[in-house]
């Protein structure tokens, strides 16, 4: 039974991901920060579609310490894939952030993410055609104003991906970013409905993406067919920015 584990899947991405990955024959674990009761739904729901696979809900705080990681880490069956949908922003200029702040989204959108990667690293070893997929953004290839810090963390997730794929790559295990441009998810709430629309106008498909058209790439780098394509950052954008 192949088994991935899906970080922020409650949110809007990771919902699609689960999804989807769900649909290709995946057994996961759903991982929650805080809403245990919504991750426990999805595994429910996805159980009734698909009674022959594992769903198990796992909730982390990922503002955890380095014990809380171990812990978490150990307490796993093991994974053939670790899909990182995570993530937080504070939309603001960057004088007006707390220290506080800064040092939230560092520690979810980047540096947990890496120290969860090495905890992860000598079980998905032990595996064929393992697989890493981490949800960058285009900021992290031409940063944004008001979200420099998010912006900052996401260039490094793929700069970490490119280099560590070159540690793992002869193991067939790959290391991959998917980077969305907009997407239609509770992240861009903060928006009116008219700066929503003025941003779909700058993208040339004319529209934010939808979540699943996010999930379909994160489908495609799990497959064992792409052992071939490791460290690259795919922006899944509608053309818009890189």
């Amino acid at each position: 039974m192949k088994r991935t584990l899906i970080f922020g899947a409650t949110g809007g991405i990771g919902q699609a991901i689960a999804a989807r990955l769900a649909e290709s024959g995946w057994s996961m674990y759903l991982h929650c920060n805080s809403n245990w009761e919504e991750a426990s739904d999805l595994a429910r729901t996805l159980a009734e579609k698909h009674p022959l696979q594992d769903f198990m809900p796992i909730k982390l705080n990922f503002l955890a310490g380095d014990d809380q990681l171990k812990n978490f880490a150990s307490s796993l069956l093991p994974v053939n894939a670790v899909v990182f949908a995570q993530g937080i922003t504070n939309y603001d200029f960057l004088g007006s952030q707390s220290s506080q702040v800064i040092d939230q989204i560092i520690k979810v959108n980047l540096e947990n993410p890496i120290k969860l990667t090495k905890l992860l690293e000598s079980q998905l070893l032990k595996q064929e055609h393992s697989r890493i997929v981490y949800l960058g953004s285009v900021y992290g290839g031409q940063g944004s104003a008001m979200e420099a810090v998010y912006s900052a963390t996401k260039g490094g997730i793929s700069r970490f991906a490119q280099a560590y794929a070159r540690e793992v790559a002869a193991s067939r295990f790959t290391v991959n970013v998917v980077a969305p441009g907009a997407v239609n998810t509770a992240m861009n709430a903060m928006f009116s409905p008219e700066t929503l629309k003025e941003l779909a106008e700058e993208i040339p498909a004319g529209h934010l993406a939808k979540p699943k058209e996010i999930a379909y790439w994160v489908d495609c780098l799990l497959n064992p067919e792409s052992d071939y394509l490791t460290g690259q950052t795919i922006y899944v954008s509608g053309g818009w920015l890189e």
